[in-house]
């Protein structure tokens, strides 16, 4: 039997294969033990980080002062914990560093986009735009990250949670947006910013941890300059301070160490599209708890549509990674676009995204 006919049989077995042999959310065996504790773990920072940040802004109203102290907590311990052989963090090099501003550039206009949005919409509308991104990310991940196009089943339950977050908002919510700019903008800050960091987990290889410094050091020092511009230091001065607010600032600070560290993880862990889903799934459950709690003239309908969306993402099967046929080992995978294609600029983006700076 020759190759071509060895090819085609693989790919008949590959059609064969059981509707759960690709990962999701619900089967954690072929997830890997390891990916579900993070999801797990990533889920757990993101809900308390929250309600968390809800409590330190109440007592300290100055948001970017509360992020800047975040990042910086998080660079402390970071620094200390490589100091004390309990972490292993990559030192600061110049070629790592050009990488990483176009991480921060992701993340700050992700997160001043994302300010803007909630200041022209209501939070609800932002979930169901929110749960759009994954239609978008799943070509992404086909495009550039070297993803094959989700299954049958999976685009379905990509439907089905944005029919859900839509449904809630048509039911129970005010569907209210005053500058659809800010959204365009979020989209494609957003998309860069998850696109770009998954790429990068794959191709530069440092330590989780380095990550995490790398990031929230490099983050925090326009953060630090922007902080006289938007007059909050007058704000931090003036404030009386508690035991509270101390108190609040300090789990923040201890949760932002945990959520960079969970973030990380489970963007190198998984593709680009499942770790959005585990983060609308972490909203849409906020909301459902929100709800059940605080909202006494919650409809069932509503409740119903925000289970939907929860049902979605737990039944989304990952997309595998392409079989890289006639690529040498180490290589980067090739998209069916070569003009999309990341890697396609040769030795050029090789020598960007090695450490070292060289070519392999």
């Amino acid at each position: 039997m020759n190759d071509s006919e060895n090819q085609k049989k693989d790919l008949e077995d590959d059609d064969k294969q059981p509707l759960l042999s690709q990962p999701s959310l619900l089967s954690y065996k072929s997830l890997g033990f390891s990916n579900a504790i993070i999801i797990v773990y990533y889920a757990f920072c993101s809900s308390l980080m929250l309600v968390i940040n809800k409590v330190a802004i109440h007592y300290i109203p100055a948001p970017t002062f509360i992020l800047c102290i975040q990042l910086l907590a998080s660079v402390l311990v970071v620094l200390l914990g490589h100091k004390a052989g309990w972490m292993v963090a990559d030192k600061l090099d110049w070629e790592k560093t050009k990488i990483f501003v176009w991480v921060v550039v992701g993340f700050l206009g992700t997160l001043m986009a994302n300010i803007k949005v909630l200041q022209n919409a209501n939070v609800e509308t932002f979930i169901t735009f929110r749960s759009s991104t994954p239609l978008v990310l799943s070509l992404c991940d086909y495009i550039w990250l070297g993803r094959a196009l989700p299954s049958v089943r999976s685009w379905i339950c990509l439907v089905v949670l944005l029919v859900g977050s839509v449904g809630y908002v048509r039911v129970d919510a005010d569907f209210r947006i005053d500058a659809y700019y800010w959204l365009l903008l979020w989209y494609l800050f957003f998309t860069f910013d998850t696109v770009y960091v998954k790429h990068m987990c794959d191709t530069v290889k440092m330590t989780n941890w380095g990550r995490v410094y790398y990031a929230n050091l490099m983050a925090s020092v326009p953060l630090l300059v922007l902080l006289p511009v938007l007059g909050e230091h007058n704000v931090v001065w003036a404030l009386e301070w508690s035991l509270q607010g101390c108190v609040a600032l300090a789990l923040s600070c201890l949760l932002g160490v945990a959520m960079s560290h969970a973030s990380y993880l489970l963007r190198e862990a998984v593709s680009a599209t499942l770790f959005t889903i585990v983060g609308i799934i972490c909203k849409v459950v906020t909301v459902i708890i929100n709800v059940m709690i605080w909202d006494k003239h919650a409809s069932p309908a509503g409740i119903g549509f925000l289970l939907l969306c929860v049902f979605a993402g737990t039944f989304y099967e990952q997309a595998p990674k392409r079989s890289n046929i006639g690529v040498q080992h180490g290589a980067s995978p090739q998209s069916p676009r070569p003009w999309l294609n990341i890697g396609s600029y040769g030795a050029y983006w090789q020598r960007r995204f090695q450490p070292n700076g060289r070519e392999e």
